[in-house]
């Protein structure tokens, strides 16, 4: 293949397209577990265009005439790649240093020998094209998570709705108690689906930077982890310790209850069996300290800032928990939006503590930026 007016290396490098490409295709489907699975024209995608773009940059005055952006492609290619295949972002990544060591590797097989503002020059598009290709897969994933997190809520919502009222009725009605429980169980386990829906939906909310909707109002925080304790242990049979001092405030009710279910539901679930949860309100001065600690195999340091991520759960061990992993990072950003913060403490000797630490009055931080 060669084209009028392109440079001697350009054209040497237009003329290994479909080997450079070939034996890419194989580096990658031998690499890339997920790469294995594609059929050819989606794994090879925007590739020909964008190797085409490469050998063109060699030539100087074609380049700069042509107009030709590695943006427009890398986006495509990016956004294509969060669509149609089960990449990750690292496996993305990954998949373009994969081309860049094949394509030197085989201009140096081939004797194509570029300067080094060449070797620069694709080198800088390569990277260029790495971080448009991400910021699109992030965007389109994001956009279809949404998608499905609203779809799921909406067709959840009125069968569980359902459900719920009819338990409630057999509840009201139930001739023996054994069937009053199983009822009462149901209203339970579909208030918890409810609540869960919530979580999601405010996921939604704060993942696309928007702040949390805060009611605030002026209460006793000690006797809201008193009762949701008190409710945690009806549900779950698992004792709960109260350790606090009145705590009287201006914050959100709705929002702490939530983040403190949250964080009970987390102790509960990595426990150390037979062992009890505490809940410690403490003052501080102008601040207030909310605690949930529990016994049990400490998060690996390692995962320490992976746990407040969206959707993802720290691995302990090989002890695998359900949940959609938004509780944690859900309570975090209800920490922040009242002017303070989350602190996590893990080892095994001296168990886990979450720790919300915010104002006593979180009138004047309402508007405070958040952590995105």
């Amino acid at each position: 293949m060669t084209e009028v007016g392109l440079s001697p290396s350009s054209q040497a490098m237009l003329a290994l397209r479909d080997q450079v490409i070939e034996a890419w295709c194989q580096a990658a489907r031998q690499t890339l577990c997920k790469a294995g699975e594609l059929p050819d024209p989606i794994l090879l995608n925007t590739l020909p265009t964008f190797y085409e773009h490469l050998a063109r940059l060699l030539t100087d005055e074609y380049y700069q005439a042509s107009g030709v952006d590695v943006a427009v492609i890398a986006q495509e290619h990016g956004g294509e790649r969060a669509r149609l295949s089960g990449y990750d972002t690292t496996t993305l990544i990954r998949e373009y240093q994969l081309f860049r060591q094949v394509l030197f590797t085989m201009l140096h097989q081939c004797s194509v020998t570029l300067t080094h503002e060449q070797r620069e020059a694709i080198a800088s598009s390569i990277d260029s094209a790495i971080r448009e290709s991400v910021t699109a897969f992030a965007l389109i994933q994001s956009a279809l998570r949404e998608q499905f997190i609203a779809a799921l809520t909406h067709d959840l919502r009125t069968p569980l709705s359902t459900v719920s009222v009819a338990a409630q009725v057999i509840e009201s009605k139930a001739p023996s108690d054994d069937i009053r429980r199983l009822a009462e169980r149901i209203v339970v386990n579909a208030q918890r689906i409810e609540a869960m829906t919530r979580d999601l939906l405010d996921c939604m909310v704060f993942e696309g930077g928007q702040r949390l909707p805060l009611h605030l109002e002026e209460f006793d925080l000690a006797l809201l982890a008193y009762e949701v304790a008190q409710q945690t242990m009806e549900r779950s049979a698992v004792q709960v310790q109260v350790e606090f001092e009145s705590a009287v405030g201006h914050w959100c009710r709705a929002s702490l209850q939530r983040a403190l279910e949250n964080l009970l539901g987390n102790a509960i679930k990595y426990r150390a069996a037979g062992t009890p949860v505490l809940v410690r309100v403490a003052s501080r001065g102008h601040r207030v300290q909310l605690a949930v600690h529990n016994e049990g195999e400490a998060i690996p340091a390692e995962e320490m800032e992976s746990i407040f991520q969206v959707y993802r759960r720290a691995r302990r061990g090989k002890c695998s928990k359900d949940g959609w992993g938004v509780g944690l990072p859900y309570a975090r950003r209800v920490a922040e939006s009242h002017g303070g913060s989350i602190i996590v403490t893990s080892s095994a000797a001296l168990g886990t503590t979450f720790l919300i630490d915010i104002p006593m009055d979180a009138r004047p931080f309402s508007g405070a930026p958040v952590v995105n």
